[in-house]
């Protein structure tokens, strides 16, 4: 038998074969691991494989997040789309935006309270058999006298409650009141009306917009210890023509409008543009006096300035 030297070994074909054969047989090699590849080679994508590839799978792997600040980038990115899609749903069955309004006076107590969060639908929408039609169109709005003739009854009492514009001014808090009558442009309405809430007039000569400057609505909030008087006896607003309504009431949340009032109060325009729905008591004597005198800023929104 030969021994033969490592020189010997390291020249011979054989043993590189059959070294090569061992490498195979057993997955081993000289060099640095590699990982393995679908086709049975080395995967060289690395990490960049598991990278989402289109819309689809950057969304699967967003849903997927389970720790980290991404964790809560998804939460929220979650609760404003719900939101959104709730606003949206309710947005396609009233016809207005917003389609909800928080209520942020006592005016209309004891059936509306302040923070409640108030849905509103278009007047024009779903119109009442028995609603006010205007110059050949349908308002959609039951005033309470003719409510009353018909059993209708809306937040507990005759006269469907609707949100405007108080003469019309866009750059006015809205109001939330209750519709009383339907009077027609230059109509002595003052045989009609509550002698409860025309104040101490005792003709129409006495009574604020009377005759009629116009047709609309005469309306008036529930609370009797605050809003005892007509609107347009106060002097809140004219008359409301059907342009100025924004909706009608329909349903009511208590207490969610809270959560509104608490974001609005940071930034709500002091102008009073904010889409809450307000609706001040009656204005003292003084500053009755003094809108008379011609100091429109003497007043805002039924209150004293």
């Amino acid at each position: 038998m030969t021994d033969r030297t490592g020189e010997d070994r390291a020249e011979d074909p054989a043993d590189a074969s059959s070294g090569a054969d061992a490498d195979r047989a057993g997955g081993t090699s000289g060099g640095p691991d590699e990982p393995i590849g679908p086709s049975g080679g080395p995967d060289r994508a690395g990490s960049e494989g598991d990278r989402p590839e289109g819309v689809l799978g950057w969304i699967r792997w967003f849903r997927a997040v389970d720790s980290g600040p991404l964790l809560y980038v998804r939460d929220l990115v979650t609760s404003v789309l719900i939101v959104l899609a709730i606003g949206g749903v309710l947005f396609a069955a009233s016809g207005v935006w917003p389609p909800m309004v928080a209520v942020i006076s006592d005016s209309m107590e004891p059936n509306m309270e302040r923070g409640d969060l108030v849905i509103v639908v278009d007047n024009e929408r779903f119109t009442p058999e028995a609603g006010v039609t205007h110059e050949g169109e349908q308002t959609g709005v039951v005033p309470a006298d003719v409510a009353r003739t018909t059993g209708r009854t809306t937040f507990n009492a005759p006269g469907d409650v609707i949100v405007f514009q108080p003469n019309g001014n866009a750059g006015r808090t809205p109001v939330i009141h209750r519709t009383m009558l339907w009077v027609e442009e230059g109509e002595n309405w003052y045989d009609r009306a509550d002698p409860d809430a025309v104040g101490s007039a005792d003709s129409c000569a006495e009574l604020h917009h009377c005759p009629a400057d116009h047709a609309g609505f005469i309306t008036k909030g529930d609370n009797e210890r605050t809003n005892a008087n007509y609107d347009q006896v106060t002097r809140l607003s004219a008359p409301i023509r059907p342009a100025w309504i924004i909706g009608t009431a329909e349903l009511r949340v208590p207490y969610l409008g809270h959560v509104r009032l608490l974001f609005s109060s940071v930034g709500a325009d002091p102008a009073g543009s904010a889409p809450e729905a307000r609706a001040g008591p009656d204005p003292t004597p003084a500053a009755i006096d003094r809108a008379k005198r011609g100091d429109a800023a003497a007043m805002r929104d039924g209150r004293a300035a």
